[in-house]
């Protein structure tokens, strides 16, 4: 879960804010950081935040990775609760990387870019 809250946030502080800026609604970003002034102290504070949201989903996926082949139990209904618990494990990490990934393009990749004008 801490996996899912770093990269949620790392959203919030860098993805969405330059996301909203890029297609024109900067009024918006006022708006929410009006509404929420965390925001501003999660941007100041991008780099760290990063880091703790990458440790995360790096030892979520190396935790999910170890368990890979672990075997479920014998017992029918928790056999079926323990692979119904794996397909949510796995989308709640395979979200978190998306997230994350977003994250990291608009907050380091995408104002190196847009400051050369390619995009």
């Amino acid at each position: 879960m801490l996996a899912l809250f770093g990269s949620f946030s790392t959203l919030l502080c860098c993805a969405l804010p330059a996301l909203l800026v890029s297609i024109g609604a900067g009024a918006a970003v006022i708006g929410l950081v009006s509404a929420v002034p965390q925001l501003v102290w999660l941007s100041e504070h991008k780099i760290p935040l990063f880091i703790f949201a990458g440790v995360m989903i790096a030892l979520s996926g190396l935790l999910r990775w170890s368990n890979l082949n672990a075997t479920c139990p014998a017992d029918p209904e928790q056999a079926k609760a323990c692979r119904r618990l794996r397909r949510v494990s796995a989308w709640i990490f395979y979200f978190s990387l998306t997230m994350y990934t977003t994250g990291v393009f608009f907050a380091f990749i995408a104002p190196p870019l847009m400051r050369m004008d390619i995009l």
